[in-house]
């Protein structure tokens, strides 16, 4: 009998033994399958709703060039509402009418250089957007904002690039404007001839019969290559809302054929004044602007550097201007050092079509929740004139959101 007690003593401790170990391991099965890095992870998702607030039948029907500011100046995440207004302005914008059933554009259709848009709201709603361009006297459509600088040549027009508010400047709306002048015959038949600032006063409105413009010196060719200011610009204010703010504007430009990102900066009250612009070498600031330094390179010609919540920035852009991937880089102040690029994207619609392409990633932080970047793209195609008949939908920005 005791004999039998013991075994079963045995066995009862062995099973128990054998139980605690299960239970031990998958303890250990829990702790080893968390994610630790579930809260930091780089994540993106197409945002098609904001791609399907810029997508119309009649009218305004598509554009590029995109770029965005809040009309409180404050270009952060997490601050738009119900009573937010965002203005927007596009490049190369086409006016016709889609024939819904078959998708293909019917009857004329007509382009501008550039055009405007005003936002009420947070969330995307074609409702809630309005398009704005002038006309002639008969009635043509016309863009928005079209030379009249003493410098501007004949025939040229203008690509518009950043801009932003300016507190210090009785919240003036500056938006750089890049010269081009059509070239026949190449791949992309345009070339840019020089940089123009445009000026709108506050509260101005289309059609900016106050505007003011500027040239500027903001444009060069030397042995690194051509240099172009005005891509995008970081406001470093209080105004803006920066987290560290410093008084500067910092205004970046791309050089060369290795599509270099540098940097100049000016304080916000002498922004008209290019005397007062300093140029960032590497080792501090200089007025030489030959003398830039490359932060990064393979950038595009537009793009956007912004600050997150830690006051760091982030870079946003597409691999040397046309590539299907869409990239962010991490830099510790808004002059660098930045990481290697981290690709987040590859853009689906150029596979749409062989002719397509895709372009020009920028992030729009005002449009932006706590923690993530909406990013927008440009979609073209290389057989523009018959793509725009058959696909008209494709000429307008897509979207897309990066947890970081």
């Amino acid at each position: 009998m005791k004999r039998l007690l013991l075994i079963q003593c045995i066995l009862f401790s062995t099973c128990m033994l054998a139980c605690n170990n299960n239970e031990a391991s998958k303890t250990s099965a829990a702790v080893d399958s968390k994610d630790e890095y579930a809260n930091s992870r780089i994540t993106t998702k197409a945002a098609p709703e904001w791609a399907e607030m810029l997508r119309h039948d009649t009218g305004w029907i598509g554009a590029d060039g995109i770029y965005c500011t809040a009309l409180t100046g404050i270009d952060k995440p997490g601050q738009m509402n119900d009573q937010s207004e965002t203005m927007f302005w596009f490049s190369d914008c086409i006016l016709g009418n889609i024939d819904t059933k078959a998708d293909t554009l019917k009857g004329d259709w007509q382009m501008m250089n550039n055009s405007v848009a005003y936002f009420h709201g947070a969330n995307p709603d074609p409702n809630k957007i309005n398009y704005y361009w002038r006309r002639d006297s008969v009635g043509k459509p016309l863009s928005m904002f079209e030379p009249h600088t003493p410098k501007a040549p004949e025939k040229s027009y203008y690509w518009l690039g950043d801009g932003f508010m300016d507190h210090a400047k009785d919240s003036t709306i500056y938006i750089f404007a890049y010269l081009i002048h059509n070239v026949p015959g190449g791949i992309y038949p345009f070339e840019d001839l020089g940089v123009s600032l445009i000026a709108l006063p506050k509260g101005s409105r289309p059609p900016y019969k106050d505007q003011k413009q500027f040239d500027t010196p903001l444009f060069f060719t030397d042995a690194k290559g051509k240099t172009v200011f005005g891509i995008c610009v970081l406001p470093n204010t209080v105004g803006a809302g920066a987290p560290e703010p410093d008084g500067f504007i910092y205004v970046y430009g791309v050089r060369g054929m290795n599509k270099e990102l540098v940097v100049a900066r000016v304080k916000d009250s002498a922004f008209e004044n290019f005397n007062e612009w300093r140029f960032w070498d590497g080792l501090s600031w200089n007025t030489d602007m030959h003398t830039c330094a490359a932060l990064t390179d393979n950038i595009s010609n537009e793009m956007s550097v912004s600050f997150m919540a830690d006051g760091r920035v982030i870079a946003a852009y597409q691999l040397k201007t046309a590539n299907t991937t869409v990239a962010i880089a991490a830099g510790a102040t808004p002059w660098g050092p930045f990481q290697p690029a981290k690709k987040v994207w590859e853009t689906p619609e150029a596979y749409d079509d062989l002719d397509f392409y895709t372009y020009n990633a920028k992030a729009h932080p005002n449009l932006s929740k706590p923690g993530e970047l909406l990013i927008s793209y440009n979609v073209n195609s290389f057989d523009f004139l018959d793509d725009i008949v058959k696909h008209p939908y494709h000429l307008r920005p897509r979207f897309i959101s990066v947890k970081y």
